[in-house]
């Protein structure tokens, strides 16, 4: 990509040419023959060689990641794997040090390259201390323990890549033409910056080691194409939730419990920046005239964005992930989320087209349990989502995804769910599925379905069954119609069949509490009867609270439709108190 210096050499010209820096020449033994090297780089757990040219050599194979053993006279034999190769470069994952005293065969000047020089002060005193108990004259080394993960660095070593960023990004960004850069395939990005990495940190004798330059280099397109510092948080599969309290407090949720990470932005403009490019990326805007947002990234997880004036110390980032492993109602009731029981009886409502509602708290789940009792629906049938921003992920083949679209510039154009709603009725569903119910469209949503349209889902912010019932009722009332509050309840009595409520408890596990079926209008109030129930009988020795998943016995008023798809008599004995008892989950 455009060099904006005196040398005009492509950077594959430049990775071809022949380095000076040379700590050692070596061998290394390998599958394919033994090959004459130079060591370029090396740390405790890697090593970065320069295979010779051997005209009267094997040649020099794409190697996959065979196990290698690099042999330096003074050092000894090192043995591990091949990380990367780019044409005789190669980059080695050392696992096992056996010791020096093996010889080896001398190498031709012909082939050896460049006469062996030594390597800078700073180099050399990082090298004696990595290699403190393996330099001539030691005691044969233990073997080398397990290698830490390039990202677990102590505050030092952070400390010092900060400062290796912070010195070559701005030398990057003067030796770079964005309009070149911008239409170049991300692999070859990556791998041209790694080489002005390289470049730039030998000519401003900035000291780094293989893994720390690697690092540098996935810092500097995490804030040129990426998302920035937390970069490596999003592909940290452990964190749920990443929350930016401006540049200097970044928070994440692991296992349900929040603590703060080590983190941090430059400063205000720097996560505002961040911000910018991942809605933008997702066709929506943030600046002062839009100052919040909600938006998606790519892998599905979802965002929320809001900056000063309303964000009083600065922008923050509110950033939601989704697990990439399939959740399932059976691995929820071996997380101990509900009972085996419970499962069984959502199984039978989803297949019976039953028109469902779950409810819960911010983080409690319902977009997870919504997911899961997706998968009990017919891969025949059409389904049509309707989100704010789209993160419903059903393992289903027929799925149409509908999104909302906010107003524009001079607030016009924008489409609402429900809008899309009244259109998905004009195509063809079998069943619709809401991501959330919070406006005009809960009326609509309540007349389809009853109007045919069984077997529909949705969710609700409440914290309870009977909460639910209560903010669908206002929901309907605020949204301009003028009907008696006993028509609105009989409408939500005949078209809600189930209600699930989910929470995520004290000791950060998230359990479905309530399973309440909607029994009927009786008078003026809406009849329910649970059918389940999480009963909380004390804490366990680690915090972890106890409890018992328990039926109330009482026969579902959808027996009968259970009978028409053929699982009436599996409905009968999951809801009875004896087989309930014996699907506890403690």
């Amino acid at each position: 990509m455009g060099i904006n210096r005196d040398d005009k050499a492509t950077g594959a010209e430049r990775r071809r040419r022949p380095r000076n820096r040379t700590f050692w020449n070596g061998q290394l033994h390998t599958p394919h023959g033994r090959f004459d090297c130079r060591v370029v780089d090396m740390s405790s757990g890697g090593a970065q060689v320069r295979l010779a040219r051997q005209p009267d050599g094997p040649v020099v194979p794409v190697f996959g990641k065979e196990p290698v053993t690099l042999v330096i006279t003074r050092l000894g034999r090192f043995t591990g794997s091949v990380a990367w190769q780019r044409e005789r470069a190669l980059g080695l994952h050392l696992t096992r040090h056996q010791g020096a005293g093996d010889s080896v065969p001398a190498a031709s000047a012909e082939r050896a390259g460049p006469v062996q020089s030594a390597p800078p002060p700073e180099q050399w005193a990082e090298i004696q201390r990595v290699f403190a108990t393996n330099l001539p004259g030691a005691a044969d080394a233990a073997p080398v323990t397990a290698v830490r993960p390039r990202d677990a660095t102590s505050k030092a070593e952070r400390e010092r890549i900060d400062g290796a960023v912070a010195a070559i990004h701005p030398l990057i960004m003067e030796a770079i033409r964005p309009e070149v850069a911008v239409r170049m395939p991300e692999a070859q990005f990556e791998r041209e910056i790694a080489a002005l990495v390289a470049d730039i940190a030998l000519q401003n004798k900035v000291a780094l080691s293989g893994p720390e330059q690697a690092q540098v280099c996935r810092r500097i397109v995490a804030e040129m194409i990426g998302f920035g510092p937390i970069e490596p948080l999003l592909a940290d599969e452990t964190v749920s939730d990443i929350l930016v309290n401006g540049p200097r407090q970044v928070y994440i949720e692991r296992y349900g419990k929040l603590e703060l990470s080590d983190v941090t932005f430059g400063d205000d403009q720097h996560v505002l920046n961040v911000a910018a490019r991942i809605v933008n990326r997702a066709g929506r805007r943030i600046d002062e005239s839009t100052p919040l947002v909600d938006a998606r990234l790519p892998d599905g997880s979802r965002i929320n964005v809001i900056i000063p004036p309303l964000a009083v110390r600065g922008p923050m980032m509110s950033i939601r992930k989704f697990a990439k492993r399939e959740i399932t109602l059976d691995i929820m009731a071996q997380q101990q989320s509900m009972s085996p029981a419970m499962a069984a009886l959502l199984k039978i409502a989803g297949r019976c087209r039953l028109n469902i509602l779950i409810s819960g708290g911010t983080g409690a789940g319902k977009t997870t349990l919504l997911n899961a009792i997706s998968q009990t629906i017919d891969p025949t049938e059409r389904i049509i989502t309707i989100e704010d921003a789209a993160e419903l992920q059903l393992p289903l083949p027929h799925v149409a995804s509908l999104e909302t679209r906010p107003p524009n510039l001079e607030s016009k154009n924008e489409i609402t769910m429900r809008d899309l709603l009244k259109n998905a009725l004009r195509m063809r569903p079998d069943r619709i599925i809401l991501g959330e119910v919070r406006g005009a469209e809960a009326f609509d949503m309540l007349q389809a379905m009853n109007t045919g349209h069984d077997g529909s889902l949705g969710t609700i912010h409440a914290s309870g069954p009977r909460e639910a019932l209560t903010r669908l009722e206002n929901i309907v009332t605020m949204s301009g119609y003028d009907l008696p509050v006993r028509f609105i309840r009989a409408q939500i009595a005949s078209a809600i069949h189930l209600i699930v409520q989910v929470a995520r408890m004290r000791d950060g596990k998230r359990r479905i509490t309530s399973i309440t079926e909607i029994a009927g209008l009786d008078g003026d109030i809406i009849a329910t009867q649970e059918l389940f129930t999480y009963r909380l009988d004390g804490e366990g020795p680690g915090g972890e609270l106890v409890g018992t998943f328990a039926s109330s016995g009482l026969r579902p008023r959808f027996h009968e439709k259970a009978e028409y798809y053929g699982l009436g008599q599996t409905l009968a004995t999951v809801t009875r108190p004896l087989a309930s008892a014996e699907f506890a989950i403690r």
